[in-house]
């Protein structure tokens, strides 16, 4: 089964700075460390439509496609299936279970302030370490703009 999580938090800089720390390649693989060490996201073209791979250093994990692309306010990636040794592979039983899930970052502004917040959907088998690892992957794009 899948569940939606979300989470938020509130980041005292540009909207540029705070866009910059989730999606520039170095930043990313700071921060996505926190769920796995070696992390890495790979994409020909940022932009509506594009595939994303997003792999660990092994090559493998999932990819995924760009639905929404506004740059510093909103992206938000459909995933359809796994990556084996930098390939994706077809979609078994398994992989169909999850694919169509998604995942969204977006920018809101009040007074002054950012909030980042991001809507996941998460398989049951995921949901505990998710939930706990999401909050410290935010709070670390939060040092990333400081």
């Amino acid at each position: 089964m899948i569940n939606r999580l979300t989470f938020s938090i509130d980041i005292a800089a540009t909207k540029d700075t705070i866009w910059h720390a989730l999606w520039d390649e170095e930043s990313y693989k700071i921060w996505a460390a926190v769920f796995f060490e070696g992390s890495y996201a790979v994409s020909e073209h940022w932009e509506e439509g594009s595939i994303v791979h997003f792999l660990g250093p092994d090559q493998n994990g999932i990819y995924s496609k760009i639905e929404i692309h506004v740059p510093a306010r909103i992206i938000r990636f459909k995933h359809i299936g796994k990556v084996v040794n930098g390939e994706e592979m077809p979609l078994d039983q398994e992989i169909k279970k999850w694919t169509g899930a998604s995942e969204q970052y977006q920018l809101i502004e009040k007074d002054g302030i950012f909030s980042l917040q991001v809507e996941i959907d998460v398989m049951d088998e995921h949901l505990e370490f998710m939930s706990e690892t999401f909050p410290k992957a935010l709070r670390k794009i939060k040092s990333l703009c400081a």
